[in-house]
């Protein structure tokens, strides 16, 4: 446990990464440092298959440490603060194991760009999203500009961003931005329920699926088919590809190894 984020493993194979830093929840260097130093544990855990984000409180993560960007001296602190906060996004958004945020409570700034690195986001009915930077006469730099954009595409992107719209809950599902909504008390069951099912998946299938997805928005579609049929050909001499396909044949539950 550390001093602003928590981090539990079920017997489940799921990790809950908690941040607790009231009132807001606010990404601070301490939060991010301990939110880097789970995402590492996360990784040489073999324990965990998945992954849920969440916070304490009524608040998911309003904003960055405002206090931290209002006394940035020059344009070189700013760039290496927002260099830094892409390094954790990174982590969270290039995880072998799918990230799931479960979002509790008002998810803005900081909040929506940690939510955007993850793989999956299931928010609280009646919560808002969105990235108001613009109105403080800056701009998002955790990732949430480039990560709104490939997720919404331009129009959207641009709407949202330029006029610092707060996004509901049921807008958010609708436009793509949430893969869906839960009623507030049922949200981290809700995540629970999608995190588990990812510990009956093979592991080494789980992390080529993801890998191909977020590197295939990067690369043209030639280079993008080249990847899956690389990573579809190590999957075909695992050990995981075979118990997986006898398994089936023997109509019973696979015994995944991740080799």
């Amino acid at each position: 446990m550390g001093q602003k984020v928590n981090y539990d493993v079920t017997d489940k194979g799921v990790a809950t990464i908690t941040i607790n830093n009231p009132p807001m929840n606010s990404l601070d260097e301490i939060t991010m440092l301990e939110l880097e130093f789970c995402m590492h544990q996360i990784e040489v855990d073999d324990r965990v298959k998945a992954v849920i984000i969440t916070a304490a409180g009524a608040t998911f993560v309003v904003g960055a440490d405002v206090n931290k960007v209002q006394n940035i001296k020059n344009a070189e602190e700013g760039e290496r603060l927002s260099g830094r906060a892409h390094e954790i996004t990174n982590l969270i958004e290039n995880s072998k194991k799918p990230v799931i945020a479960a979002i509790n409570g008002a998810c803005l700034g900081g909040g929506t760009e940690l939510a955007l690195a993850c793989h999956m986001r299931i928010i609280a009915e009646g919560t808002q999203m969105g990235l108001p930077e613009v109105m403080l006469g800056i701009m998002p730099a955790f990732g949430g500009i480039v990560r709104m954009t490939r997720l919404l595409g331009t129009a959207k992107a641009m709407e949202y961003i330029l006029t610092g719209k707060f996004i509901g809950s049921e807008e958010a599902e609708r436009v793509g931005l949430v893969n869906r909504v839960a009623p507030p008390d049922k949200l981290i069951e809700e995540a629970m329920k999608l995190a588990k099912d990812f510990s009956f998946k093979g592991p080494l299938s789980v992390a080529a699926i993801i890998e191909t997805i977020n590197r295939s928005v990067e690369l043209s579609k030639e280079e993008a088919l080249k990847l899956e049929s690389r990573l579809f050909g190590k999957l075909a001499e695992s050990e995981d590809k075979k118990e997986g396909i006898t398994a089936f044949l023997e109509k019973r539950k696979p015994v995944f190894k991740g080799r």
